[in-house]
């Protein structure tokens, strides 16, 4: 089993697909739509590869949750990859700054960004293959 995609509600496909395609840049929009959403019209996307997609949809009301807050609701979601520096430097390069860093490790670095919807992302980066390492909160 394996999470296959994540559905974001957005205000703007155009602003997500900009932060996302800087972050991803071999993934490709694999289909999109438009059709009605709980009574609402509503544009779709899927974004991502043949396995993994981000899907969304546009037409979002309100402003995402407080994430300094303890509102019930998405926190964050993370992504491997095996160069943090060439994610930030994309990321940085299309307009888009670290929010914050995680704590030193030496088994690992990340980054949280948030996307133009405020969605949190988060960026890790493993320096063990060991899981006991990978994943020891120090």
């Amino acid at each position: 089993m394996y999470l296959e995609h994540v559905n974001l509600v957005v205000n703007d496909i155009n602003q997500a697909l900009n932060f996302y395609r800087a972050a991803f840049p071999h993934w490709r929009v694999r289909s999109q739509g438009e059709g009605l959403w709980s009574g609402k019209p509503r544009t779709w996307m899927h974004f991502g590869d043949d396995y993994h997609y981000l899907a969304f949809s546009d037409n979002g009301i309100g402003d995402n949750r407080d994430l300094s807050g303890h509102q019930v609701g998405l926190a964050h979601f993370a992504y491997v990859t095996e160069d943090l520096d060439g994610v930030i430097q994309r990321l940085q390069g299309a307009g888009f700054e670290v929010d914050k860093v995680g704590p030193e490790n030496p088994y690992r670095r990340n980054v949280y960004f948030k996307d133009p919807a405020g969605f949190e992302v988060e960026f890790v980066e493993y320096g063990s293959d060991i899981p006991a390492q990978r994943n020891n909160d120090l």
